[in-house]
């Protein structure tokens, strides 16, 4: 039986201080779970958990099942400090507040 053809493949973890990049070899038909474990990104950030992550490729959310094809790009997503929603609130609301106290022009300005 022929070995299976290997294909290229990158695996991305974005973190707030470095963006590791990390290459791996996996062969056609292997999936996302695949390509994590090949690439060893597991090894170097045991707080990883590959039951519980999500992870995608290219920007699209995807299972770990999912096949590879050749010169894909896992991503691996952080959990979000804080609900994107929420914050754009409170900073609505907080910009309202300060609108409210805005000084008015002064005769004094003109020349």
């Amino acid at each position: 039986m022929a070995n299976p053809e290997l294909i290229l493949i990158e695996v991305v973890y974005p973190l707030p201080h470095e963006q590791l990049l990390l290459e791996a070899q996996v062969p056609e038909g292997a999936s996302i779970r695949d390509g994590i474990l090949a690439s060893g990104v597991l090894e170097r950030y045991p707080e990883l958990n590959l039951e519980t992550l999500e992870a995608g490729v290219f920007g699209k959310l995807a299972k770990l099942d999912q096949v590879l094809r050749a010169r894909d790009r896992i991503e691996i997503y952080r959990p979000l400090i804080a609900d994107p929603k929420a914050v754009r609130k409170q900073r609505a609301a907080e910009g309202k507040v300060m609108k409210k106290g805005g000084g008015e022009a002064t005769d004094g300005d003109a020349a």
